[in-house]
């Protein structure tokens, strides 16, 4: 039976993705769950089956393949405005105090409750830890909340447990003096030991939900990179530091000069050959005034099993 065009309502929550060659004749559901980072493959599934998915204003099947051209959009529904639970879930606390608390965030860990992801995540395993002290500046979703980094990206990042000490963290990462350190594997060895990038980032013009190098519309984003080895000419270990903040901001930098983080299928290939859960990202360093005592203070997450494991596999690989 033929699918049957709806006209799509007038909403603020509606997501839109322009399918691409390399994706042509994949599942919806797994298009759409690798080319975003927030709705769970298992919630696009019951958009699907609550019809809130369409593929050229046609509503998708559970087994419906996305054609190259084609415009994917999901209906969110109405966020509703609830309590976050708080959860005993295992985080890794590195330091704490009255005013802040330091956590080397694992693999597969979201930041905040978003649309799939209402419990399990850190702003839950937090509220539990803190008995609800923390700083409420963004908002009942994100409390505590000062900067995120990506579910699949490992390492440290701070939360704040009051208002004051939020604003002050906040305006460091504004003028960007916080002290920012990433390690990352690329795909192909680089030339040169060091480079900087400096290019604008903004949404893609193809696909909201993708960040982009954008001239006419981004925000000005600085990366600095080093080499730390080389394997072969294959990939690279390097370090990434951040002048700026930006969305996907490493990730987005190095594929523009054409090495991609390794296991990023968003914006590199979209299969890699060790079959990660992401990419291979992992901030390390995190460094900034101390929001009472105004010392400078610094912190160090080692390095996830699984990263120093691929570590060990490329230089036998060599």
């Amino acid at each position: 039976m033929d699918e049957e065009i709806v006209e799509l309502p007038e909403s603020e929550q509606i997501l839109e993705f322009t399918v691409m060659d390399e994706n042509n004749g994949t599942r919806v559901d797994k298009y759409l769950s690798e080319i975003q980072d927030e709705i769970s493959r298992n919630y696009i599934q019951r958009l699907i089956d609550d019809g809130r998915i369409f593929m050229d204003d046609k509503l998708v099947k559970a087994n419906s393949k996305v054609k190259t051209g084609s415009n994917v959009s999901i209906i969110l529904p109405e966020p509703k405005v609830a309590e976050i639970v708080p959860e005993n879930l295992p985080i890794d606390i590195i330091y704490e105090d009255k005013d802040i608390i330091i956590i080397n965030k694992q693999k597969g860990l979201v930041v905040h409750p978003a649309a799939g992801h209402a419990t399990g995540t850190l702003v839950n395993a937090l509220l539990f830890h803190c008995s609800g002290e923390l700083s409420g500046i963004n908002g009942v979703m994100r409390p505590g909340i000062v900067h995120r980094i990506d579910r699949d990206t490992t390492g440290v990042m701070i939360a704040c447990k009051n208002d004051k000490a939020h604003q002050f963290i906040a305006e460091q990462l504004k003028i960007h003096s916080i002290n920012r350190r990433y390690q990352a594997i690329v795909y192909q060895a680089l030339k040169t030991d060091s480079g900087r990038v400096d290019a604008p980032i903004g949404r893609d013009y193809k696909d909201r939900k993708k960040m982009a190098i954008n001239y006419k519309n981004g925000k000005e984003a600085v990366t600095n990179y080093k080499v730390i080895e080389n394997f072969g000419n294959q990939y690279a270990h390097i370090e990434c530091s951040l002048e700026t903040g930006r969305t996907h901001q490493i990730r987005v930098h190095m594929a523009s000069i054409h090495h991609p983080l390794l296991g990023d299928i968003v914006y590199g290939p979209n299969k890699d050959p060790f079959h990660l859960e992401g990419q291979a990202l992992h901030a390390g360093v995190l460094g900034f005034i101390h929001p009472t005592t105004k010392e400078y203070i610094e912190f160090q997450a080692p390095l996830p099993d699984y990263f120093t494991e691929l570590l060990g596999k490329l230089r036998r690989k060599g």
